[in-house]
This record gives C-alpha cells, sequence and structure tokens, in this order.
C-alpha cells in the first residue's frame, strides 16, 4: 500500500502519521523532529510545560528538522490559552487540543493562520468541532493510552465521523504497525496518529524505567483509572495504579492548581512527572491498549522504515533493541 500525504488545511505531511502528544515530557522536541524529518507531523507536549519550556522546545524542534512541528495541549490545564497563544505566537505549524472544546481557540488559529485540530470521539463532537473551525478532527477510541473520552473501538467510530466531516480524519489508538494503518485507511481514514508507539522510542523522552514496563508489559497490566481530570485514563499497572485502585489517599498535601477542575483524588501532572523521570514505584505510566505488541525500543526512523517494509507487505527489518 502506498500512503498518501496528508494535507490539514496549509499543511502537507508526506507520511499520514501523526506522532502523539504524550505528557508530561515524553514527547519533546528530539521525538518531534525525528518524527518529523521522516515525513510526519512531530508533536510536542505542551501540558505541564511553562510558556518558557515550551518556547525552547519549540525552538530546538525547529534547529533539528524543518518538518511539520506541532504541539499538543489539553483543554483542562489552567494555562491552555497561554501556551496556545505561546506556541501560535513561535509560529507552531499546528495546535492539537482534546479533554474539552475552547471556542477560543478556533478563532486564534484564525487570526495567526494555523490549523487547530481537534480531538473527538464521535461523530457528534467532530461535527461539532468542524462548525467551530477545526482543520481536521482525531478520532480516539477506547484502545487509546492517556485519557478517554469513550468505550466504543475507533474502529467503530471513524467511518461514522467520516460520513459526517468534510475535514480530515485522523484515527487514534491501538495504531502499532503498517497493518494497523492499513485498516485505518480502509475505515475511511485520512491519516493515524501513534503515540504508544513512539514513545517506546529512542528518541522519546521517557525515562529507560518508563520504556521497560512497555516491553514487559502483558495485557493484563493495563489497566483503566479515575484521573483527576475527569475522564478514565488507561495506563499500566505498578505500585502508584495498585494504591489507587485500592482507594488509598494520594491526595496532594499541597495543590498548584494546574487544572481548571480537579478532583484532587491525587495530582496527575506530579504521577506522569515521576513516570517520565523513572521514579516508577509513585507513577502513571499511561499506555496504550496494545502496548503488549511493542516488543523492542526503536529509533524512529527505524519505526518508519518497519511500517513502509510492513504496508509494502514484507516483514519488517530486523533490528536490536536499545
Amino acid at each position: 500500500m502506498q500512503l498518501p500525504a496528508l494535507i490539514i488545511d496549509k499543511i502537507v505531511a508526506k507520511i499520514p502519521i501523526i506522532q502523539g502528544g504524550m505528557a508530561v515530557r515524553i514527547s519533546t522536541s528530539r521525538l518531534a523532529a525525528a518524527v518529523a524529518n521522516e515525513g510526519g507531523i512531530g508533536v510536542i507536549a505542551a501540558t505541564g510545560m511553562t510558556p518558557g519550556e515550551l518556547l525552547k522546545e519549540i525552538r530546538a524542534a525547529r534547529s533539528l528538522s524543518s518538518g511539520v512541528i506541532g504541539i499538543n495541549v489539553m483543554f483542562a490545564v489552567r494555562d491552555f490559552a497561554l501556551l496556545v497563544k505561546t506556541a501560535l505566537n513561535e509560529g507552531i505549524d499546528l495546535v492539537i487540543s482534546g479533554a474539552g472544546v475552547a471556542r477560543d481557540m478556533y478563532k486564534w488559529g484564525i487570526e495567526a493562520n494555523t490549523p487547530i485540530v481537534s480531538m473527538v470521539s464521535s461523530a457528534k463532537l467532530a461535527s461539532i468541532a468542524e462548525k467551530l473551525g477545526a482543520a481536521a478532527v482525531i478520532v480516539e477510541g477506547k484502545e487509546a493510552g492517556g485519557h478517554l473520552g469513550t468505550d466504543r473501538s475507533v474502529r467503530e467510530i471513524v467511518p461514522e465521523v467520516r460520513q459526517a466531516v468534510n475535514i480530515p480524519v485522523i484515527a487514534a489508538g491501538g495504531i502499532i504497525d503498517g497493518k494497523d494503518i492499513a485498516e485505518a485507511f480502509r475505515w475511511g481514514a485520512n491519516g493515524v496518529q501513534m503515540a504508544t508507539r513512539f514513545a517506546a522510542s529512542v528518541e522519546s523522552n521517557a525515562s529507560q524505567a518508563f520504556k521497560q514496563m512497555y516491553l514487559n508489559a502483558k495485557h493484563e497490566d493495563v489497566v483503566v483509572i479515575k484521573s483527576p481530570v475527569g475522564l478514565p485514563g488507561r495506563g499500566l499497572r505498578n505500585v502508584f495504579v495498585d494504591r489507587l485502585c485500592n482507594n488509598e489517599d494520594l491526595s496532594p498535601e499541597a495543590c498548584d492548581g494546574c487544572l481548571k477542575k480537579c478532583g484532587r483524588n491525587f495530582c496527575i501532572l506530579d504521577a506522569l512527572a515521576n513516570a517520565q523521570r523513572g521514579n516508577i514505584d509513585n507513577a502513571l505510566v499511561f499506555c496504550g491498549e496494545q502496548v503488549e505488541r511493542i516488543k523492542e525500543i526503536l529509533p524512529v526512523k527505524k519505526i518508519f522504515e518497519n511500517i513502509k517494509a510492513e504496508l509494502a507487505g514484507l516483514p519488517a527489518k530486523e533490528a536490536t533493541t536499545i
């Protein structure tokens, strides 16, 4: 199968793959640039960063790649507007947002001549996003990692969204290899978003302990927890998750007010930051439903090479785990 380019407004990605924006500081400039250099869309996760950090990461990515670089920022964070405007003022190629809808962000995108891409979980939400001004929608099914907006499979939702909107539709959740991508195009997708596969890459900013958890993961290790954001979240079972599931009091002693609304059952940013740093026993390690299929930590270039081989009907090239 020959992959078509992904066109989102004025943005053209030669390879229709968006790298998921994984917070906190998993998806930084090195990973985003590596994906952009292969022809995909590299994404910096702005959630959990200060505006100064985000600016530094965008500029670092630009110094490493002339490809398409975007940001992903969760609507639920208090600094949402500041982070989006920081990226727009710096000339980011596109902005991706989920966990809620801010009507103003579409206006900001139009003013900056920058596409705004919304993450949705139903045809109804996709249609609303298109009417508000979204240049494309990322349709995330139950197979996805991180925060979940549905209990339905992406394979069910994408065809419905394709019928409901006229903008590009990107499938997300459970996309690991070339065969998954080919299937997503059969559903009617114009592209795919891959997060879990790129979290387990050499260029990912995740700790080695985080990546090793992915390699060790079994199907029964993947669980869904209640996030303070107000949505369920999918991650890997560990000491922290067991404590959470046993209803232990993990509420933070101090609160920075990072979320607009917070369930306060634990500090989501602290838990995700611990995962990135390798403090695994006190971490929330987000992952997709298909994480058990990942057996190697590979460079981004090798991941793309394998995908192209799989789409051509060839076996993935042999590589050594790093």
